[in-house]
């Protein structure tokens, strides 16, 4: 019979909730929750030009400190499923491993988290002197728009007051209890584009080629050293993900080139410099007569460093107590929710190992699964004493 953890997991894993679909997964959690007393409210939100996502808040007790655990039901595409060895939505069991879409990110960290809560409140009650809400979305994995970023600000309408969050992302590279996301580095997306003017390749005199000027412009940015890192982050670093021409023809000059970049930046920076700094760049190219064009992303975020040591010294020994590992503080990978999350409260990141994330057959180990519980309800009992 599978443990608390694992069913939640497998549960959660038959709800095909690709973003930014619910697919029944935050029904489920509706359903789950609310039968142990929390009080539960679902809460759509909508924008220009991106789907309308539905999110869930839950809470149970009172007073402080209030902590909150965050995590997302909205999963990735699968891909092709006869690519995997067993069905990405079915949950399957095989082999000591939980295998579906979601596995390691983040339904199994969501199930963890609950089954954590549940068994926590079993034993304590409700008066347990503090406060327990869940923070789930649908659309981290999207656009980020109308999810975690809107429904911080709601619950804070609510009159919510945050103490302290753990993200159930999967930050461990190999093995549970390798790491302990404290900070993150900022993303910042941009478009560089260059206007000229279009013509016949046999008469150029006649065209003012983009495509040179895009050249240099690529050369300038690649050749630029944002940091040299620090303590706590490793150097900031700008990449040249895509280059637009849209001209498929060998006799005609393009009118326009563009292309685009993405940079993740250490706190040595804020978003004002470092658009500055790109602006600054790319405008001292000489460019001649073609035309510059620059633009800025709006979903970009900022660094962070979390330096409470009151929910790192916990978290960190209840990794240790279940591991027996004692957690690198890291402030490596890519982004998360946690970036909206560090404005209203110390934010610290922990989930499973996350070797097998995005890819054909996802997977947890089972016995990950019900130690990363045990982490977050020893985390628990530690926190509210």
């Amino acid at each position: 019979m599978p443990s608390s953890a694992v069913t939640i997991a497998r549960d959660l894993i038959r709800c095909p909730s690709v973003t930014p679909a619910e697919g029944g997964a935050l029904s489920y959690l509706q359903e789950l929750l609310a039968g142990a007393g929390f009080a539960v409210s679902r809460v759509t939100f909508t924008d220009d030009d991106t789907p309308d996502v539905d999110n869930l808040f839950a809470t149970i007790g009172t007073g402080k400190p209030h902590f909150v655990f965050a995590g997302h039901t909205d999963v990735v595409p699968a891909g092709t499923a006869g690519d995997w060895r067993h069905d990405p939505f079915d949950g399957t069991i095989s082999d000591g491993f939980l295998f579906g879409r979601g596995a390691v990110d983040m339904k199994g960290g969501i199930a963890a988290f609950a089954a954590a809560a549940l068994d926590y409140i079993g034993e304590a009650g409700t008066d347990f002197g503090g406060t327990i809400s869940f923070l789930i979305t649908g659309d981290e994995e999207g656009p980020a728009v109308n999810g975690t970023v809107k429904l911080l600000q709601w619950a804070k309408e609510q009159g919510h007051e945050f103490d302290a969050c753990i993200v159930g992302e999967p930050t461990n590279p190999d093995k549970l209890g390798d790491a302990i996301k404290i900070g993150r580095r900022g993303s910042l997306s941009g478009m560089v584009s260059v206007t000229g003017v279009q013509g016949h390749v046999a008469y150029p005199h006649l065209a003012d080629n983009p495509i040179p000027g895009l050249v240099r412009l690529i050369a300038a940015l690649d050749a630029l050293e944002l940091d040299q890192g620090n303590e706590r982050f490793q150097p900031s670093n700008l990449e040249v993900v895509n280059i637009e021409v849209g001209n498929p023809a060998f006799n005609v000059i393009p009118a326009r080139a563009e292309a685009r970049f993405n940079i993740r930046s250490n706190d040595a920076w804020t978003l004002d410099k470092l658009k500055a700094k790109i602006s600054e760049t790319l405008q001292a190219v000489d460019l001649g007569s073609l035309q510059l064009e620059i633009a800025f992303r709006r979903d970009a975020s900022e660094s962070f460093l979390t330096k409470d040591e009151t929910l790192i010294a916990a978290l960190g020994k209840a990794v240790e107590a279940e591991t027996g590992r004692v957690p690198e503080l890291s402030t490596g990978g890519g982004t998360s929710d946690a970036r909206f999350i560090k404005n209203y409260c110390p934010v610290v990141e922990f989930g499973l190992v996350g070797q097998t994330m995005h890819k054909v057959d996802e997977c947890a180990a089972v016995e990950d699964l019900d130690r990363l519980a045990a982490i977050y309800k020893r985390f628990l009992t530690s926190y509210f004493s």
